[in-house]
């Protein structure tokens, strides 16, 4: 079994901030998904940086990577990546499940002005064969970096470059010829690479590590067509999205944001994981897997609250955010410069994408827009507080409300994930609440 990857590398804080406080206690990570593929992309004015971790399981002479481009790239613009820092951007950006504890009603409670509490600073830390010719294909550049052998290809038709792949020992599926034809047509060329097994032997790692192009394009794309020629069913994609002005969006397709700031029951602690699986395969059958969703939007330099740490400016610059080191002027970032109060001009888009060839048949296309509001799945626990509800006459008044306020908890578990309510409210050991209307008649004639 061997995997194929295809991405299209055409190149292809907001002013008034929102505390949410609370404490994390659980995220939903990209390892919830079994085939997701990660993709970081860094992008300004007409620049981008292409950052793809490539999650290939199986024999490394069949690992086949083939990415359209728009330019002969030079070894000087392909790096290998850290797969560590795509686990901490993931980490990051992840949904979040928080908690709060219910205070004593008992006790007046006095509430200070405390600012935003959690609120982080990054800025702290600082051989062509035989045939190749008469097929229309033409080597335009060679060479190797770190375990990948790389070749960068022009073609004059698409099944001459489907021929030579296969005649060369790149193990792609058959039917990529359709596929390859529209990017042909428009006079791309095609990076081309293979695993180099001395050289990965010499890594000492057992996995493939990211691999990173830099180039410039008016467009703002990224293909992910090639990418299900042959997936045996729906794939899911997540796409981390580096930018200095704006929240990032598609323009071809619908883009959601997901629910987010909804009381759940407290025994989801134990059950995030499955939680949001749920939910987010009943958004995807809700959209009929036609939409782009947005799973967080923040300012790179903080968090509230924080699922891991933000990432430090020598982590950013790895992924290939080439502006940190220039001036910015205050309209562009937001803040002054100097960077203060834990600002950074980098904001980061995370969308999530599950799609099939006949519900997403376009390329992505993206737009930075000015929006700067933040954004987070975020989903609450509220415990409830465990004193005498004859103590006093609020505590009265609270445990009257925490069984309404659980009962809403419930509902909006089985609403979010499709699960039954009463199979919910059974694990909550609750009884169903009376609406204040229900049953109105009962003793009308008694």
């Amino acid at each position: 079994m061997f995997k194929y990857f295809c991405l299209f590398t055409l190149v292809l804080l907001t002013q008034e901030a929102n505390a949410f406080c609370g404490f994390y206690v659980a995220r939903a990570d990209a390892s919830l998904y079994n085939q997701a593929s990660q993709v970081v992309m860094v992008r300004k004015e007409d620049k981008t940086v292409l950052s793809m971790m490539n999650d290939f399981k199986g024999d490394l002479e069949d690992f086949a990577l083939v990415v359209p481009v728009p330019e002969v790239l030079k070894k000087g613009q392909v790096h290998i990546g850290d797969a560590a820092i795509f686990k901490h951007l993931d980490q990051y950006t992840a949904p979040r499940l928080v908690e709060y504890h219910d205070a004593d009603p008992c006790r007046p409670m006095i509430l200070y002005e405390k600012g935003i509490a959690m609120m982080k600073s990054a800025a702290q830390d600082s051989a062509d064969k035989p045939g190749g010719r008469s097929l229309g294909v033409t080597i335009e550049a060679q060479y190797t970096v770190g375990e990948y052998d790389i070749v960068i290809l022009s073609a004059t038709e698409s099944s001459g470059l489907e021929t030579w792949l296969l005649n060369n020992g790149y193990k792609i599926p058959e039917g990529a010829a359709k596929i390859l034809k529209p990017y042909i047509k428009q006079g791309f060329n095609f990076f081309v690479a293979k695993v180099n097994l001395k050289e990965q032997a010499k890594t000492g790692q057992q996995y493939l590590r990211p691999i990173q192009f830099a180039f410039q394009s008016e467009k703002f794309m990224l293909p992910i067509r090639l990418g299900m020629i042959n997936a045996n069913g729906p794939q899911d994609l997540l796409i981390y999205i580096l930018t200095a002005n704006g929240r990032v969006e598609t323009t071809n397709y619908q883009n959601v944001k997901m629910p987010s700031n909804i009381d759940l029951p407290v025994y989801i602690k134990q059950d995030f994981a499955d939680f949001y699986k749920a939910l987010f395969d009943k958004q995807v059958e809700k959209y009929r897997m036609r939409t782009v969703f947005t799973e967080y939007f923040w300012n790179m330099g903080w968090c509230d609250p924080c699922a891991a740490d933000p990432l430090t400016t020598r982590e950013l610059k790895q992924l290939g955010v080439f502006w940190l080191n220039q001036p910015m002027p205050l309209q562009q970032t937001g803040i002054p410069m100097p960077i203060r109060r834990g600002g950074m001009p980098v904001l980061v888009t995370r969308l999530h994408v599950r799609y099939r060839q006949e519900t997403f048949p376009e390329d992505l296309m993206f737009q930075e827009t000015r929006d700067r509001r933040n954004f987070q799945g975020r989903y609450v626990l509220h415990h409830p507080w465990k004193g005498d509800p004859d103590s006093c006459p609020a505590a009265r008044e609270y445990f009257a409300r925490l069984s309404q306020r659980q009962q809403k908890e419930a509902e909006n578990l089985a609403l979010l994930t499709g699960w039954d309510l009463q199979t919910i409210m059974e694990k909550m050991q609750l009884q169903p609440v009376k609406k204040q209307d229900e049953n109105w008649w009962e003793n009308l004639w008694q």
